[in-house]
């Protein structure tokens, strides 16, 4: 657990330099409820999640306010765990996993929020749609086909590199596709970046930052 003075410092850090239009996304995976409450008693309303048993867990013992987003890769089976309460999930990589979030939306009475995960990067450990997947989706019409999802854009994960140049291209392509789709189809999130990419990614239009380890400090996975 970090030290309560160091969250929130690091949180107010972060939070003073993003531009006004982007929100942040508190990614809190593996981090025990204590330094969650340190973050939302600081202010922090919106946090991340990437195991549904987890967010679950999280969701039952802390405030009813917090927005939880689900940021992982999701399994179908699993949808109907965080249906009841989810704000957004940002890893939507399959028609599969639509239909799913679709159908346990329905039986919740909720429309669910959702961004498309496109495939961006250099590396087949990734997952998303590629680009051609994307603009035939809208172009025929499957995305009316699911009521009770709301598409609200996109969501993208560079490749894992040092080369900047790579990064930035990989960014600067998915914001090209998002500003295309964008008017007709009422998109307001372009989600890319994470601690160590957020800057860049900003500058290629993202609007929405995924950022964990500058605010809870480095990960614990042995558990």
């Amino acid at each position: 657990m970090n030290f309560i003075g160091d969250i929130k410092s690091d949180l107010q850090k972060i939070k003073s330099t993003l531009p006004t239009n982007v929100t942040l996304v508190a990614v809190s995976k593996t981090k025990p409820n204590e330094d969650i409450l340190q973050a939302y008693n600081a202010g922090q309303l919106i946090f991340g999640e990437n195991y549904v048993q987890e967010l679950v867990d999280k969701q039952n013992s802390l405030p009813k306010d917090i927005k939880w987003h689900f940021i992982g890769h999701l399994q179908s089976n699993k949808v109907k765990y965080i249906a009841p309460f989810v704000t957004l999930i940002h890893g939507v990589d399959s028609l599969s996993l639509l239909k799913e979030i679709n159908k346990q939306a329905q039986k919740n009475n909720r429309i669910i929020n959702c961004l498309l995960q496109v495939f961006i990067a250099k590396e087949e450990t990734k997952f998303g749609f590629d680009y051609n997947e994307i603009n035939s989706f809208f172009n025929t019409g499957e995305n009316l086909k699911y009521p009770n999802v709301n598409i609200v854009g996109f969501m993208g994960m560079a490749s894992n590199t040092d080369n900047t140049s790579q990064i930035k291209l990989e960014f600067e392509t998915l914001a090209a596709l998002y500003k295309s789709l964008q008017q007709k189809n009422n998109f307001n999130i372009l989600s890319m970046g994470m601690s160590n990419d957020y800057d860049l990614a900003i500058k290629c239009g993202s609007n929405m930052v995924r950022i964990g380890s500058l605010i809870f400090g480095n990960r614990n996975y042995s558990k």
